[in-house]
């Protein structure tokens, strides 16, 4: 590592990147959050490495989940309540019907960039920048929001650290109390066949949580049942960014990005000899690195020797999106090739970005059918090889939108998508289908941990 600094990815080609026309701003604007205070620190890093190393060993599984994009002006304190509230439901029933410990990892307080297919828009014979995300432009189709503005990456920060600082209270002032159990159910979800299901597995705990009261083991006394961590996380896209959060470890000496616990390379930007893998290698968080289908072999262990190369556990989360028709046909021989090298990885399943259509009405959407069947696959690979499924990974919200199609909870049809789609970018499960979701999984999760020798 003698040859790699926070800023060594700059003599390294870099995709999905905007391009700022203002670069001294850029300079200064970095500069500045340079001197601002971290947004996590590395101890916090250090324990979710911790936590994710006990799923890459069977122990745990791995729920990340959350927006898309998150929006500056959907920033609101309802809408942050109501995401821990759903991964909070979610990871109690993987927990309790899955029978499992569960870590919790939202797409959260950093998850402003996104990468495109194109850099130019055009509608109506007018070519644009591409919208890449609050923190780099707005997406109203004109000029003057497409220019990319350096002092967006102020408000990010400022937007993140304030979602942090809510999200710190929520887990650890009260509502993360397994007696609040009941009050984690959205009022839109009470009321249907699914509502019920979730408050039936909540009788159960509360029945479970009044016999240990009356064992003398309560939420006053027993730090796990009141309280609980959800770590954050987001595609490091916009490097510019993450170097200026970068901090050296004082106790360590060594580097970790400071602006979320874990970060994840896309399936875009994965490229061996690119900035992204470069800035990767040097940062001690925990991260992730999106596996599409055009992922090969030997491509693959270059990949994980280049970011993991003492193969340590909890270090490398291999995120598999595929789509439902083609992880039959890609997935396996990576899995097998990932198995026979011996290495450590974690491996979750992204059923979301593979599964992406557009309607006749205009509408990027994913079908619910569609996501569970990638799901259901992943899971079949991983015990046809004997190897742990480990985690999933959803763009997904607490709001009763109307983005992804299907499913048993939430009928919505092609035709009812424009009556709540309120993404900034890509189709979210809502929170019914992110609940029924889960209760499937656990499902799955049951029976493929009975294979496991733990």
């Amino acid at each position: 590592m003698n040859n790699w600094s926070p800023n060594s990815w700059r003599d390294f080609p870099i995709k999905q990147q905007p391009q700022y026309t203002d670069l001294e701003k850029l300079a200064n604007v970095e500069a500045e959050l340079s001197s601002y205070p971290p947004l996590i620190f590395a101890g916090e890093a250090r324990r979710l490495k911790s936590k994710l190393a006990d799923v890459v060993n069977g122990k745990s599984f791995l729920l990340q989940g959350g927006d898309c994009a998150e929006s500056f002006n959907a920033f609101d304190a309802n809408n942050i309540k109501d995401l821990f509230k759903v991964m909070m439901q979610m990871a109690v029933v993987l927990t309790f019907s899955g029978g499992c410990p569960v870590v919790k990892v939202g797409r959260v307080a950093g998850q402003f960039a996104k990468p495109r297919s194109s850099d130019f828009e055009e509608i109506n014979g007018i070519a644009l920048p591409s919208y890449r995300g609050d923190i780099v432009n707005g997406i109203e189709f004109d000029e003057e929001s497409r220019n990319p503005r350096p002092k967006k990456l102020l408000k990010a920060y400022n937007q993140s650290a304030a979602t942090l600082n809510l999200l710190r209270a929520f887990a650890r002032g009260g509502m993360a109390d397994l007696n609040k159990v009941h009050s984690w159910n959205l009022d839109f979800v009470k009321g249907n066949a699914l509502g019920e299901k979730y408050e039936q597995l909540a009788d159960k705990i509360s029945e479970t949580l009044n016999f240990m009261k009356s064992c003398g083991i309560t939420s006053e006394n027993t730090q796990q049942l009141s309280e609980t961590t959800l770590y954050t996380s987001h595609e490091a896209l916009l490097l510019n960014y993450e170097q200026a959060l970068t901090r050296k470890d004082s106790l360590t000496g060594d580097w970790y990005d400071c602006s979320a616990h874990m970060l994840w390379i896309g399936d875009r930007t994965r490229g061996l000899d690119d900035a992204h893998i470069e800035y990767f290698r040097g940062i001690k968080n925990p991260i992730g690195c999106k596996v599409g289908p055009s992922m090969q072999e030997d491509e693959l262990i270059k990949l994980i020797d280049k970011l993991n190369p003492e193969n340590e556990a909890g270090r490398l989360n291999l995120i598999v999106r595929m789509g439902a028709e083609k992880i039959a046909d890609n997935f396996p021989k990576l899995l097998a090739k990932v198995k026979a090298e011996g290495k450590n990885v974690l491996w979750s399943s992204d059923p979301m970005h593979g599964n992406t259509i557009k309607t006749d009405n205009g509408f990027k959407t994913r079908d619910f059918e569609s996501i569970l069947s990638e799901v259901k696959q992943f899971f079949q690979i991983h015990r046809a090889e004997g190897t742990y499924a480990g985690g999933i990974h959803l763009e997904m919200t607490g709001q009763n939108v109307t983005e992804c199609t299907g499913s048993c909870s939430s009928a919505i049809t092609q035709e009812g998508l424009s009556s709540r789609y309120h993404t900034q970018c890509d189709p979210r499960l809502n929170a019914d289908q992110a609940l029924e979701l889960s209760f499937m999984i656990a499902e799955t999760l049951k029976e493929a941990r009975k294979d496991l020798v733990v």
